[in-house]
């Protein structure tokens, strides 16, 4: 069930709030025909960098978790909403559910994972630091097609630390993490995690009941097909660090659910062009029609993939409070 409209300030959904309540910033034009949309995925706008949605009932002790102990950088403070860097164009935004799109009850459907060339190094880290486990490393296959473990952050979303390993399954994956610079601690980081500990890349893992129907919209949205296929987990490219994950719930770590305590965010440079594509996407459902901004800090749209997912565009804008986050998006 998608949730009734409420307003709320959430710096980075409030404009698309605005749009769900009352008149869009911008009148959107008739949609165009699924024939003008381009097929492939080079003739697709630039994904600068991937984000999510995280909602929480504290968000500051989430806030004190990702940044303490996981060690990743606050990249744009709002007070009621934290952009965290995970990865170089890999963010996730933890969000005081109080004034967010999602409560903090709903299902959290969705895996966080993080892709490390040092899953035994996270994981001795971890869990002598008592993070919580949902499944441990056990043995590590070396000829295994991946490896990691699952931990469990502090209002109960999951993050699993992966290591894609060489194998049929990940050739086409494979090139593109090596070509990755993977992100560490910086100097002076306020942090336990230790120095030698990066981060490559992120897949944000989403669980579905029909994964052929949700297969066939992530490929026409995106204009590519999955890059991994595990026969039940597709994997797709969004930033050059950032992936989405399609689930057969039947198999994944969560079950399918309506209600979803997460919002995918695609962080673009040219969100009209976006927009003009995604209008004539079919199995797009709209939660807001029209551009909207928020409080000059963010141009944004939003709405729903064919199971319920929150799909959200975000164009960040060259202004005070998003000084750094312009810096690092820039330099991709």
């Amino acid at each position: 069930m998608k949730r009734p409209c409420s307003v709320g300030r959430t710096v980075l959904v409030a404009a698309l709030l605005h749009g769900a309540c009352g008149p869009a910033v911008e009148s959107p034009p008739d949609p165009p025909a699924a024939s003008e949309i381009p097929a492939d995925a080079e003739e697709r706008p630039p994904i600068v960098a991937s984000n999510a949605f995280y909602y929480y009932a504290d968000v500051e002790a989430a806030w004190r978790f990702y940044a303490d102990v996981l060690g990743f950088e606050t990249t744009a403070d709002y007070g009621f909403a934290k952009i965290m860097r995970v990865a170089p164009a890999s963010y996730l935004t933890l969000v005081d559910a109080a004034e967010g799109m999602h409560s903090a009850d709903e299902p959290k459907t969705v895996t966080l994972a993080i892709v490390t060339d040092e899953v035994e190094g996270w994981y001795a880290y971890l869990t002598a630091a008592g993070v919580p486990m949902r499944g441990g490393l056990g043995e590590v296959d070396l000829e295994a097609a991946h490896v990691g473990f699952v931990v469990v952050d502090p209002e109960g979303y999951f993050l699993e630390f992966e290591r894609f390993q060489p194998h049929p399954e990940n050739d086409r994956l494979l090139p593109l993490l090596d070509e990755l610079e993977p992100l560490y601690p910086g100097d002076g980081a306020a942090t336990t995690r230790p120095a030698q500990l990066g981060v490559r890349a992120t897949v944000q893992w989403l669980y579905f009941r029909d994964t052929a129907a949700t297969n066939d919209f992530y490929e026409r949205l995106l204009g590519t097909p999955p890059i991994v296929d595990q026969g039940w987990a597709w994997a797709y490219p969004l930033s050059a660090s950032g992936f989405l994950g399609v689930v057969d719930a039947k198999r994944g770590l969560h079950q399918a659910s309506d209600d979803k305590g997460v919002t995918l965010s695609l962080i673009v440079d040219d969100i009209d062009a976006w927009y003009e594509l995604v209008r004539g996407l079919d199995g797009f459902e709209w939660r807001s029609e029209g551009i909207g901004d928020e409080s000059g800090r963010v141009r944004v749209f939003v709405g729903y993939d064919p199971e319920g997912y929150y799909l959200e565009w975000d164009e960040f804008l060259d202004v005070e409070g998003n000084e750094e986050l312009m810096r690092q998006l820039g330099a991709r």
